[in-house]
């Protein structure tokens, strides 16, 4: 173990500075038997550091390494387990228990016992030593008196001390003196002996001559501590003397403490009541402001404003815990209540006359409007109530109830005012649409039972003429009625137009205005989520329902401002949505066309209206119109698609271009100007897909029943009379129908020409026929000469029944035919009559060449040729 330790400290110790003094062999208690040791150490400088230090054997080699340190401050209990018998093991509390089992007992008891000396004379901690014999604690206690602990703790703890430099030169001088030290130990030590025996010997004589001093040390000795006494005796009174001081400055400083007390009372006190006055005190002038102040003028508005602000700011005071247990607090409390209700009161009360005030004042300036096509101006009325907003948003903090029976009277006076200007407004719309046309006059629009129909309902039934009838008078009736038409709709159609855009631009301003102003007036966002509350349920609210609308001024039922809003101006402007279906169903019984109009512009304005907010009354109001106006315009597009259906042609008479072909062009016509650079574009191109197909069913339909005029005349004017009003009208929607109508345009041209034209030169027709059939079966052209029914002579019989005479009369003939055929509106004679000469052309050219091929060098011949063709069909022409 010896070995070990200088081992250690040569290697570990010595270049920390630190000198090693005790070492235990142990290992940790409870688990695998890896042994190292726990050295008690202490620092060479000053001041002196003790120390606990754990040393481990390395796992590469031989060496010792040091793993762990504490410092022995940091020790709180030694448990050595028993204090009778023999127990290796032991506990060292420092940060947490450390428990170790030492090689023997005698190591554990030495490393104890070294523990309590180092305690005992550097640190003087109380270290709790537990279960250690009290033996081996006494054993390190000195048992002189006059001997310090520290002497007596250097030699028990110092087995092994290194020399010092002052020793090691001392020890060199010696042996420097002694030349033979080295070679001769022995004798070395033996002169060191007797040098050390004749000090020795000098020191008991020197004590031996120095009694007689000591005994008179001793005297002084005793003179001193009989000193001492006399002063301890003083000690005793001086302390009792200043104990009564004590008492008495201990007086004091408890009378001290109560004197800070009370002040630091006193300060708090003084603070809470400062709190209380500063928050809870409201001046004489607003008290006097809202007691009587005047609330008619802008100064006595803008005084009871800041009153009730600050009556607002008192009350809502958040007080500190306990203040509401004062009998003064309650008292300014319950004060301020009766204040709060008795201005909240007359507030209320003064707004109500303001209200009705207002209905008088307005009702007086209905009848310089009721001329005019405009509605009232309620500007300076809300500008002098926007001066009450300020008020009126305290009221609704302070007293909901009274706020909410505001919002119900308002809402009662200006429904009945508004529901008086709108419906005026509208008669007076009405008056102007209906009293002062000829259209008007017309169909009994001043009489309330009078029936109305629409110009183009009369048309059809003009246009639609019985099979009885004469096609000249059908024809007369016609021009008759388009004649007033052109006159009347074009200018009413116009007037109206006019009309209807004038009655929406004076409603969406009116309700925009009174929408901001119950916006600022009566403090309701704007911008907020919607909720979805239905406009059955806005109809219904009132004042009722506005009191289920907040709990503790929170809204429940409606969870948004804007609902309320939207729901006061539903109440407000209830009857503006049926007053505008009356004025649409007016407006389309006059005229089915001015479903258009009106599809237009109330698509503007609903457009309008959802970019600036779409879900305000203004937009969902003009929203439903729009679909009723819709509804109108689809009834409009169905009615004329049933017209269409239900037409009947006369069975004597030229069919001609249809009523429906002539009315689409006219509705097509009206439209484009009317929704040029419309938004509802879509809707229109619907419609025309609709019409133009009920138009091409209805076209073949009439076409197939007709008996007079040939079925593909009457498919070869109508779609003629089709294409060339897309054409002209430029429909992009309708392009595919159009190239439809031209390419049926085509083919029945084509078809009536070949029917029409037939077999002018029926037997040579004939006869070639035959020719061309025994070509088919296999017969070369040039051998066609020899069959016997197809000889030369057979040929020439033929074409002699044809001289130019007879051709000419035929096609004279034909002429005439076709223009019975033909109507004079659409002005195709001259087409189809070149069309037939081209046709006839071709069959001639056709024979001349089957004559050239199956019976070449005859010099067989036509009696006429293709000139005398084109001489016989202008001439024919000229005379007609």
């Amino acid at each position: 173990m010896t070995a070990i330790k200088h081992a250690l400290q040569r290697d570990i110790f010595t270049p920390n500075d630190e000198r090693l003094l005790s070492i235990v062999n142990v290992c940790k208690a409870g688990k695998k038997k890896r042994n190292c040791f726990l050295c008690a150490t202490v620092t060479t400088e000053r001041p002196v550091q003790v120390n606990v230090v754990k040393v481990k054997k390395s796992d590469k080699g031989d060496f010792y390494k040091r793993q762990t340190a504490w410092a022995l401050r940091d020790l709180a209990v030694v448990d050595a387990k028993d204090a009778i018998k023999e127990n290796p093991e032991f506990d060292l509390h420092f940060d947490k228990v450390y428990k170790w089992v030492a090689s023997s007992t005698m190591e554990k008891n030495t490393f104890i016992s070294c523990i309590w000396k180092l305690n005992q004379r550097y640190l003087r901690k109380k270290i709790d030593f537990i279960n250690v014999s009290s033996q081996l604690l006494e054993e390190s206690v000195p048992s002189g008196e006059n001997q310090s602990v520290a002497g007596g703790d250097e030699e028990a703890v110092d087995e092994y001390q290194e020399l010092n430099a002052r020793e090691e030169q001392d020890i060199e001088i010696m042996m420097e003196g002694c030349e033979y030290a080295i070679s001769n130990a022995e004798a070395f030590a033996e002169k060191l002996s007797r040098e050390l025996q004749v000090l020795d010997g000098a020191n008991i004589q020197s004590i031996m001559a120095s009694e007689k001093q000591v005994n008179i040390l001793m005297k002084l000795l005793d003179e001193a501590l009989k000193e001492v006494d006399q002063i301890e005796l003083k000690l005793s009174s001086y302390e009792e003397m200043l104990q009564s001081v004590k008492e008495q400055m201990d007086q004091i400083s408890e009378s001290n403490h109560l004197i800070h007390l009370s002040n630091t009372n006193n300060v708090k006190l003084l603070s809470e009541i400062e709190f209380l006055v500063n928050h809870m005190d409201l001046a004489k002038g607003h008290i006097k402001a809202l007691q009587e102040g005047d609330l008619t003028s802008s100064r006595g508005i803008e005084a009871c404003t800041n009153a009730a602000d600050a009556l607002l700011q008192c009350m809502n005071v958040a007080l500190r815990p306990g203040h509401d247990m004062l009998h003064a607090v309650k008292q300014q409390q319950q004060r301020f209540s009766d204040l709060r209700e008795q201005f909240a009161r007359r507030l209320a009360s003064h707004l109500n006359s303001v209200f009705v005030q207002q209905g008088h004042d307005q009702s007086s300036t209905l009848a310089q409007h009721s001329v005019e096509l405009t509605l009232p101006n309620h500007h300076p009325f809300h500008r002098d109530l926007l001066r009450y907003a300020k008020l009126m948003e305290w009221l609704k903090n302070t007293d909901y109830g009274k706020y909410e029976g505001l919002t119900k009277n308002y809402m009662d006076y200006l429904s009945r005012l508004y529901e008086r200007e709108i419906k005026d407004f509208f008669e007076v719309a009405k008056i102007k649409m209906t009293g002062t046309t000829r259209e008007g006059k017309k169909f009994g629009l001043h009489g309330s039972s009078g029936k109305l129909t629409g110009s183009t309902s009369s048309l059809n039934k003009l246009s639609v003429q019985s099979s009885g009838n004469r096609r000249s008078q059908s024809s007369s009736l016609l021009d008759m009625g388009n004649m007033s038409a052109s006159d009347l709709d074009v200018a009413d159609r116009t007037k109206f137009d006019k009309i209807f855009e004038q009655v929406l631009s004076e409603l969406e301003p009116l309700c925009l205005a009174e929408q901001d102003f119950i916006s600022k007036f009566f403090k309701l966002q704007q911008h907020q989520s919607i909720s979805g509350t239905t406009t059955n349920e806005a109809e219904e609210m009132d004042g009722g329902t506005l009191s289920r609308l907040h709990t503790s001024g929170v809204p429940q039922t409606i969870s948004s401002e804007k609902d309320m809003i939207r729901q006061m101006m539903t109440k407000i402007f209830r009857c503006i949505e049926p007053e505008l279906n009356n004025l649409i169903a007016l407006g389309d019984k006059i005229d089915s066309f001015n479903s258009l109009y009106m599809l237009v512009k109330m698509s503007h304005h609903v457009w309008t209206a959802q970019n600036v907010d779409p879900a305000s009354f203004l937009s969902t109001t003009l929203g439903n119109v729009l679909v009723t106006v819709k509804r109108n315009f689809d009834k409009c597009i169905s009615n004329q698609m049933k017209q269409m259906d239900e037409v009947k042609i006369s069975k004597k008479s030229k069919v001609g271009i249809l009523p429906f072909v002539a009315e689409f062009e006219e509705f097509a016509a009206l439209a484009e100007s009317i929704f040029k650079n419309a938004e509802r574009r879509g809707d229109l191109d619907k419609a025309y897909i609709k019409l133009i197909r009920a138009v091409f069913v209805s076209v073949e339909k009439v076409a197939n029943e007709s008996q007079k005029t040939p079925r593909d005349v009457v498919m070869m004017e109508n779609f003629h009379h089709i294409f060339a009003t897309l054409s002209r009208l430029k429909i992009s929607c309708l392009e595919a129908e159009k190239k439809e109508a031209k390419q049926k345009y085509t083919d029945h041209l084509q078809s009536y020409v070949i029917y029409s034209l037939g077999q002018p030169l029926e037997k040579l027709n004939h006869f070639f026929e035959g020719v061309e059939a025994r070509v088919a079966q296999g017969i070369r052209e040039e051998e066609v000469s020899y069959q016997l029914a197809f000889n030369k002579q057979e040929l020439r019989k033929v074409i002699k029944e044809y001289p130019g005479k007879e051709v000419k009369k035929g096609l004279d003939n034909l002429y005439k035919k076709v223009d019975k055929h033909l109507c004079e509106e659409e002005n195709l004679l001259q087409v189809v009559w070149h069309s037939m000469q081209d046709e006839f052309i071709r069959q001639y050219k056709h024979f001349e060449g089957l004559i050239a091929r199956c019976y070449p060098g005859s010099g067989i011949t036509m009696e006429f040729t293709i000139q005398d063709i084109l001489d016989y069909c202008s001439s024919i022409a000229q005379s007609h």
